[in-house]
């Protein structure tokens, strides 16, 4: 048996360990990812074991119909998950049954034929310029203790004057402040180099020459009151107070000051393989979200300047 309360083979749990080494030190996925992938498969095979009976082994899925993997994918949707969310645990199922497939174990052809369920296409709602820089001031303004508002002010300058997730942000120790970059590891353990351009390498030295901790070298730069890593939730908390007081959108989120680097320096003329790098896509098909932003207010504009609109 299984944690989940189903019973496998010890065959096809060795397989499962097998699969798992390899996402970990082949593909390098990051825990999460490995925890999902997981969780996803035990998914799999409880509803296999409640839909076939019995025992799961090899044999059962070497008999599988796309029939089968339909209706897992109705009993989730009647769970309430959504399509992202099956499109992921599909994504979990076919990464072990390739696996498989290349262990020699089996080659399931159901899978070719089960469509990934389609997502729904969500832009991000990047700021304005003055919305970005004026975040800044505005703590200030909020914030009675000088440190604190030093420490937000950078912390959401590294969001919009480098385009780093907060994740990567709060992660920052002094020894990745290198000269004029940033060393960044990214999703995926992806190292890249960041540009450090003066407002926001200004707002890391007012935040560390006011910071009451001395943290080591390695350790991450940003702290809480106590003394301990900083939160993202308190960065996320900063800019809903932000939302009130400059009068921003519900969409004013720290992943909006990324959207919004990467929107403007697309405006500006900047080139999208570099504005690639600089987020640390993995492919350029994510970083090409933003040229349909930027056709949209082209469409915008165009719709409101022309005489024939």
């Amino acid at each position: 048996m299984t944690d989940t309360g189903f019973a496998i083979s010890d065959a096809l749990r060795a397989h499962i360990s097998s699969w798992r080494r390899e996402l970990m030190t082949i593909r390098r996925l990051s825990p999460k990812t490995l925890e999902a992938y997981g969780r996803d498969v035990d998914q799999f095979l409880a509803f296999l074991s409640a839909h076939i009976g019995g025992t799961i082994d090899i044999a059962n899925l070497k008999s599988l119909r796309p029939a089968d993997l339909r209706a897992f994918l109705a009993s989730r949707r009647r769970d309430a998950l959504g399509s992202r969310s099956l499109a992921r645990s599909l994504s979990g199922i076919k990464s072990f049954f390739s696996h498989l497939e290349r262990e020699g174990i089996m080659a399931l052809e159901a899978l070719s034929v089960v469509r990934t369920p389609k997502l729904p296409r969500s832009l991000p709602k990047p700021l304005s310029a003055t919305e970005a820089k004026g975040a800044g001031p505005a703590i200030h303004e909020q914030e009675d203790r000088p440190w604190v508002a030093a420490r937000d002010t950078a912390a959401i300058a590294l969001c919009y004057g480098a385009g780093l997730r907060i994740s990567e942000a709060l992660a920052l120790t002094r020894a990745d402040l290198d000269g004029a970059t940033l060393r960044i590891d990214g999703k995926g353990n992806k190292v890249r180099l960041v540009p450090l351009i003066a407002p926001v390498r200004a707002a890391i030295e007012d935040y560390l020459r006011l910071c009451p901790f001395s943290p080591a070298l390695n350790e991450p730069m940003f702290r809480g009151v106590r003394g301990g890593p900083l939160s993202p939730r308190l960065i996320q908390l900063r800019l809903e107070q932000l939302r009130g007081a400059m009068g921003l959108p519900a969409s004013a989120t720290p992943h909006a000051l990324r959207h919004s680097f990467a929107t403007h320096l697309l405006a500006r003329g900047g080139d999208l393989r570099a504005i690639q790098e600089l987020l640390g896509h993995a492919s350029l098909s994510t970083t090409q979200i933003y040229t349909h932003i930027d056709g949209e207010r082209l469409l915008e504009a165009y719709r409101a300047a022309h005489p024939r609109r």
